[in-house]
């Protein structure tokens, strides 16, 4: 028979009442003596009294009768980049402690999901297309979302903006300060909005160093490490290949760096790299990748989703993380 909350008070010889508060996560995360009274060690008891029973809350109850599902839902774009791989890490990491269960919609169109499944709060990434500000605008009446957007504003869901500011500008001027050669992946799948700033800050680049645009410099690859791969190599096994490569996004860099690598040229000896999104992935690698992006920002994101999973009542609004250029060994100063 599946322990109930009657079996799990009875072994620990304390009320319902008192195991409902403990195992909802209320009771004090510090140790202390929580506002409701429960000491901390009939905390313990009661919880080592559902261990040992094995007893698992009943999550559709539990959904009924508070109105929350303690599911919080990522919408990830394309999970195998480095970028939604921090997302999720994160999120997932501050969300176990929290008791709240994330579930990742992996390369899933979150208009068909939000249909399916409500959750405390969903996370969006990619909501660009015409028409999808009042989708969203609809679906927040119904739950929280929290949209990452370059443009948009809250109507009803909150905002995670991106601020580039000059910052790729900046990594353009990085690379053209040294380099004649300055070859461009972009991404067939980025947003009018996102090409502006990310391609916008590429071709604006180019004109103030007097540098000619070459369409033959320009490699676009799609939602795959493989594509951007094969795009890296067009351009790198080019007769007058270029001598550094400034990607849209750190998974084409780093894409990039490994196709460098197989075709036995050195980084950044022989080509510089620079991607954009400042991933632990990039960060982390052999050379490190010189990136544009914000800092802390993914623990800074999971700690604000995991805040409006939990007070989802208070008003929408807009989150900025300022981006600045991170210079690391793929692309290093002078």
């Amino acid at each position: 028979m599946r322990p109930t909350i009657k079996s799990v008070a009875a072994v620990a010889g304390v009320s319902t009442a008192t195991v409902s508060y403990v195992l909802s996560g209320r009771s004090g995360k510090d140790g202390s003596r929580s506002g409701s009274g429960v000491a901390p060690a009939t905390v313990l008891r009661v919880q080592e009294a559902a261990l040992a029973l094995g007893y698992r809350p009943n999550q559709s109850a539990r959904a009924i009768r508070t109105g929350r599902t303690n599911l919080l839902m990522l919408s990830l774009t394309m999970i195998s980049d480095p970028w939604a791989l921090d997302v999720s890490r994160a999120v997932g990491t501050a969300a176990a402690q929290r008791g709240i269960t994330p579930m990742i919609l992996a390369d899933t169109d979150w208009r068909v999901a939000l249909k399916r499944q409500n959750a405390d709060v969903t996370f969006i990434d990619g909501a660009e297309e015409p028409g999808d500000a009042e989708l969203l605008a609809q679906a927040a009446r119904l739950q929280r979302l929290v949209v990452f957007s370059d443009t948009m504003e809250p109507e009803g869901f909150d905002v995670v903006r991106p601020v580039a500011g000059s910052s790729c500008d900046q990594a353009v001027d990085h690379l053209t300060g040294r380099h004649h050669r300055v070859g461009c992946l972009i991404s067939s799948t980025h947003s009018t909005s996102t090409l502006d700033i990310r391609f916008g800050a590429y071709t604006r680049g180019l004109a103030r160093a007097g540098l000619d645009y070459r369409d033959d410099y320009v490699e676009t690859y799609d939602r795959d490490g493989l594509s951007a791969f094969d795009a890296a190599l067009r351009l790198l096994q080019r007769a007058d290949r270029p001598t550094a490569i400034y990607a849209t996004t750190d998974f084409a860099a780093i894409a990039a760096i490994h196709a460098a690598q197989r075709l036995q040229l050195r980084i950044p000896g022989d080509v510089e790299v620079l991607g954009i999104g400042n991933t632990t992935e990039g960060e982390r690698m052999t050379p490190s990748l010189t990136t544009v992006g914000p800092e802390g920002f993914f623990d800074g994101l999971a700690a604000f989703l995991l805040d409006r999973a939990e007070n989802p009542d208070g008003p929408a609004g807009i989150l900025e993380f300022p981006w600045k250029l991170i210079v690391r060994d793929s692309a290093p100063s002078v």
